[in-house]
């Protein structure tokens, strides 16, 4: 997955006076309408609907609410990174303060949903939640995110070998 063909530069802020789970979802539902093309007040409902099935939290204070919503082509993101951390009912008891919303559409293949397994098995990673937390800019943010959640980057990347050269 290229996350900059999912996530674009205005769909990412940081915001400082977020003081619920319910604000946070609306200022998502917000940038995921504006990226999508789709009313705010439908994906509000949807994400409020897949949180009552249980809790988007991925632990270590990082989230993912996510809806599928019909009339879309293609996955559709948005990222908030919030000043103070705030309650998300989250499995491991921690407010979150980092959250990457998702529109998905309705019928999304195997390879879809895999590569968005892939984006939440990254998203759980602790240097790029370090990254995330070490910025309020959001350019600077969009450039991790893009750079660090790319399938294809993280898969050409591992340790550097050096082979000898021949003599």
């Amino acid at each position: 997955m290229d996350v900059a063909n999912i996530l674009d530069p205005s769909s990412v802020r940081c915001e400082p006076q977020v003081s619920s789970k319910k604000h946070a979802l609306d200022l998502l539902s917000q940038l995921l309408g504006h990226a999508g093309n789709v009313p705010a007040g439908e994906i509000a409902d949807g994400l409020a609907s897949r949180e009552r099935l249980g809790s988007t939290g991925l632990g270590a204070s990082v989230a993912m609410p996510h809806t599928k919503m019909p009339g879309i082509e293609h996955n559709v993101g948005a990222f908030l990174r919030l000043a103070r951390a705030v309650d998300f009912d989250s499995p491991d008891g921690e407010p979150v303060d980092l959250l990457f919303g998702l529109l998905v559409p309705e019928g999304s293949t195997a390879g879809e949903l895999q590569e968005i397994r892939e984006l939440v098995k990254r998203l759980r990673d602790p240097e790029l939640q370090r990254q995330l937390r070490a910025s309020d800019n959001p350019q600077a943010l969009y450039g991790v995110l893009t750079d660090k959640l790319n399938s294809r980057q993280a898969a050409h990347r591992g340790p550097s070998v050096r082979r000898p050269t021949g003599s």
